[in-house]
């Protein structure tokens, strides 16, 4: 299959790429698309045969379900069947964080495909604020299936170059629109009642959503839930259940194919045996610090901030992984903020005993 890549610099080119990625998904093909988190491989929700053909393309287990992306609010309703009792806190979170890189797992409606939902009694929801996805999912008129758009399990693409190096021959078109905002996934929240659970780390923090949480029971005039409330904290960080309930929770993923291991000061690591090519991956350089020793080294932010950390570490991840090396080292970083959701892709992403 030869693999098209259109770009969006200009109104024209836009205007063409949209209407080639709309003919595509009418025609049942999967279209990479750019997102504001990274890009996503995209095919019509509600078309069984056409959700097929993403999880052939990434080679992805039917078990994992995706995400789906909605044109507007008013897709929600007719997706997803929001309790009563949740309907406020729904409404608060997304009229905070919509279009935007949050995800909310609710209980599902028949019409979804259980392809989609891994024959989960819920689906994943979300609305991309990235004006050429929010396009193309709003001309298609329909709700968009869009995991990242790279083989299974692999170092999540976020630029059109990473997507035609993992998929180029496997989907007939990518709409460049350019590198993402954020670099990671969206943060994924299952809303139980008025209980939330994180269920995958992203931009939108714990801390974030707690403060909404806060918000809405002042408008309730009931208890404020502080945005540091160590119950609330427990909750949302809850472990790993053995099937996933959304992307990205299995315990190996984002994985380079170079083995990787996680270390608490790179300047005082040594492999364990001589002559091994090693990268170091780090958040940025210490004056005091000699890395030397390292055949290539990659800062996720030299100036230590954290969302350019995190719009970065893919690509930087890539970057080592595609430089011949026999292991890469990544440095640990403070897991406050959005330090959570890059030290939950590294976690994913290491090997137990790399070297």
């Amino acid at each position: 299959m030869d693999t098209k890549s259109l770009d969006t610099q200009t109104p024209a080119a836009l205007a063409a790429a949209a209407d080639a990625a709309v003919a595509a998904l009418e025609n049942g093909d999967p279209v990479a698309l750019p997102t504001e988190t990274v890009y996503g491989l995209a095919a019509d929700a509600l078309r069984t045969d056409a959700v097929l053909k993403i999880f052939e393309a990434k080679e992805r287990p039917f078990f994992d379900p995706l995400i789906v992306h909605l044109p507007d609010r008013e897709w929600l309703d007719r997706v997803a069947a929001i309790p009563e009792e949740s309907r406020a806190l729904v409404e608060a979170l997304i009229g905070r964080y919509w279009p935007g890189p949050l995800t909310l797992v609710l209980p599902r409606r028949e019409i979804m495909p259980d392809l989609v939902t891994a024959g989960l009694e819920t689906v994943a929801v979300r609305m991309s604020a990235h004006p050429v996805f929010s396009l193309v999912v709003r001309r298609l008129g329909k709700p968009l299936a869009a995991p990242s758009a790279n083989r299974f399990g692999r170092i999540s693409p976020t630029t059109a170059a990473h997507v035609r190096s993992e998929l180029a021959g496997r989907i007939p078109l990518i709409v460049d629109g350019g590198p993402a905002e954020h670099g990671i996934e969206s943060t994924i929240i299952a809303v139980e009642g008025e209980r939330l659970r994180l269920l995958r780390a992203g931009p939108v923090t714990p801390r974030q959503i707690a403060e909404t949480q806060t918000e809405l029971r002042k408008v309730q005039g009931r208890r404020e839930i502080a945005p540091g409330d160590t119950e609330f904290l427990a909750r949302v960080e809850e472990s790993l259940l053995l099937k996933p309930q959304a992307p990205g929770q299995l315990k190996s993923h984002y994985a380079p194919r170079t083995p990787l291991a996680l270390v608490d000061d790179s300047a005082r690591w040594t492999p364990e045996r001589a002559g091994l090519r090693c990268g170091l991956l780090g958040m940025s350089p210490r004056k005091d610090a000699d890395y030397a020793r390292f055949d290539r080294v990659e800062w996720l932010s030299p100036s230590g901030d954290l969302r350019e950390a995190a719009a970065t570490l893919f690509a930087r991840l890539r970057r080592l992984d595609e430089a011949g090396l026999d292991a890469i080292v990544a440095e640990r970083i403070a897991e406050e903020g959005l330090g959570i959701a890059i030290m939950d892709r590294l976690r994913k992403a290491s090997h137990p005993d790399p070297m």
